[in-house]
């Protein structure tokens, strides 16, 4: 039987989308993305640093038509994880179940509501975060926001605190209007407070410069000059969301419960927290990260930041911690970063005319 777009109404599907919990929903015809050129531009300045998938991609990118065959429409979500969380050592939106997995399922459960009404089963594929597609182009052109100078997709009444998801269908589903105005105006509040000078210009990010792309996506050392900009941040960043005033006056308190903050990072600062990954084993980080996000940065990572934060907030009483981990940890990257470290910490101290070796 083939599905029957007719009866699949578009603000049915909307409906359902946020009764599964999804705070957005739209709908937008696969094509070209009307960011290709940009994005194009983007890769050749060199701003993907080594997340050399973007460009091995970037056919598919460019044209949603090209995840699957036959694919016409994508249903465009979005849920929040909050915004109005105290700042901290790891991203807000990192500190709790993975989003992957949350939204994977809620989407999935959408299809299978669009197959029992259309009375067969529709072709398509569920995308959070992962598929060759450029999320933000769908989810401007089915009317969710606009590309903030942040280069964060905003919306007028949710902010930018939130997750983007998109459900990919072989049907014809009348497309919602794209959001086609700027609400940024003249503020440049992103730009003025990004830590490492990141925003190179008004919605152009050099993610090799971005404290999220060092402490997540880079694999080897931090370079030597960004480590002090990224101060007590262990994993990812939110300094251009939490200056942005659409998201001062709409962000809202975390509804969903699996993306409240893990054990581990309770009522920690950054210097603990720091602290705690140094002295952490494998066997440790598999228990406490099972489910999370900061999983992708693996253990040597997490440590390798932690290090560097501790040099940028830590004290004397983390020296011992820090000449161990130079000393015995494994990875040398990480005994790497624990020397800079050390040297940081001797640059605060009482006694500059002792050198910590590194």
């Amino acid at each position: 039987m083939t599905p029957d777009s007719t009866v699949v109404d578009r603000s049915l599907i909307k409906a359902q989308a946020y009764g599964l919990g999804f705070d957005l929903a739209g709908i937008t015809t696969l094509g070209r993305a009307t960011t290709a050129a940009a994005f194009d531009a983007w890769l050749a300045r060199g701003y993907a640093g080594e997340m050399s998938y973007m460009a091995r991609t970037s056919e598919k990118r460019t044209d949603s038509r090209r995840a699957l065959d036959g694919l016409r429409s994508a249903v465009v979500v979005a849920m929040s994880y909050g915004g109005r969380e105290p700042s901290g050592p790891v991203a807000r939106y990192a500190r709790g179940d993975d989003y992957h997995d949350v939204m994977l399922e809620r989407l999935h459960a959408l299809h299978a509501w669009i197959d029992a009404r259309a009375g067969a089963h529709v072709p398509g594929k569920a995308y959070v975060d992962t598929g060759p597609i450029l999320e933000r182009d769908l989810a401007r052109c089915a009317g969710l926001g606009w590309f903030g100078k942040n280069t964060m997709l905003i919306n007028p009444r949710a902010g930018s605190f939130f997750f983007l998801g998109s459900l990919l269908l072989d049907l014809e589903l009348e497309a919602d209007a794209p959001f086609a105005t700027d609400h940024c105006g003249s503020c440049t509040r992103c730009l003025d407070a990004c830590p490492t000078g990141a925003l190179v210009e008004p919605r152009v990010l050099d993610a090799t410069r971005c404290i999220s792309y060092l402490t997540i996506e880079l694999k080897g050392a931090i370079p030597e000059e960004l480590r002090p900009m990224i101060g007590e941040l262990v994993y990812g960043c939110d300094v251009c969301q939490t200056c942005c005033p659409w998201n001062t006056r709409f962000a809202t308190e975390l509804q969903v419960p699996e993306f409240a903050p893990r054990d581990f990072l309770a009522m920690k600062d950054a210097r603990q927290f720091a602290r705690d990954l140094l002295l952490m084993t494998r066997e440790e980080f598999s228990r406490a990260f099972k489910g999370s996000p900061m999983k992708r940065a693996k253990l040597r990572g997490l440590k390798r930041n932690a290090a560097v934060v501790l040099g940028n907030v830590g004290t004397q009483s983390d020296v011992e911690l820090l000449e161990r981990v130079r000393d015995e940890e494994p990875e040398e990257m990480v005994r790497k970063h624990a020397g800079w470290a050390l040297d940081r910490l001797l640059m605060k101290s009482e006694s500059p005319t002792r050198r910590f070796p590194g």
